[in-house]
């Protein structure tokens, strides 16, 4: 699937969830639900191609900085917490995704991240994008075993990368939290 065909399910979804797209605190999260309906509407090859696009897009954000971001803002953050946290910042959007990866430290502006350094309600993480993918084709189909088997197939000869790229620091490291992300430390650590 075309990375723009891709963001763009994401993008009718979050219009669909409307004001409250950008947090994933449950249990009333509409977001999940509104992207297994765009999903729903699509072929079940093409919900399959979704499901490896959104592989690539996480994979993507397989970055040391971004995991440490993380780390900041979730209070610790392990590899499932990462994978989830990862997912998450997929549903806030291509622009946020996209600026995130580049400059994690830029999550400090986001709404959500400000609430949760107040520890009020919010979240970024979501379980998995394999959920409302997975809810869409059973739809379609009664099933998912041809889903998986297809995403399978797809992703087989794929190199997984067995570190994170980019510059690795202490994530407990407080100094060097405050050198790498100001920001977030200014709203985490202070």
């Amino acid at each position: 699937m075309d990375i723009n065909e891709w963001w763009g399910l994401v993008e009718r979804a979050r219009e669909a969830a409307g004001d409250r797209a950008d947090d994933r605190d449950p249990p009333d999260d509409p977001l999940p639900g509104a992207l297994t309906d765009v999903l729903a509407a699509l072929e079940p090859e093409r919900i399959a191609a979704f499901a490896v696009t959104a592989v690539d897009v996480s994979r993507s954000a397989y970055r040391r900085p971004l995991w440490n971001a993380a780390y900041l803002i979730e209070g610790g953050c392990g590899d499932d917490g990462f994978m989830d946290f990862r997912d998450g910042l997929a549903l806030l959007g291509r622009e946020t995704f996209t600026r995130a990866v580049a400059d994690p430290d830029s999550l400090a502006g986001l709404p959500v991240v400000i609430r949760m350094s107040r520890r009020e309600s919010g979240w970024i993480g979501y379980e998995s994008l394999n959920t409302p993918v997975a809810e869409a084709y059973r739809r379609l189909r009664g099933e998912t075993a041809s889903l998986d088997a297809a995403v399978e197939a797809a992703l087989r000869d794929r190199i997984r990368p067995a570190e994170p790229e980019g510059e690795s620091w202490d994530a407990e490291d407080v100094d060097a939290a405050r050198r790498h992300l100001p920001r977030l430390a200014a709203l985490f650590l202070d």
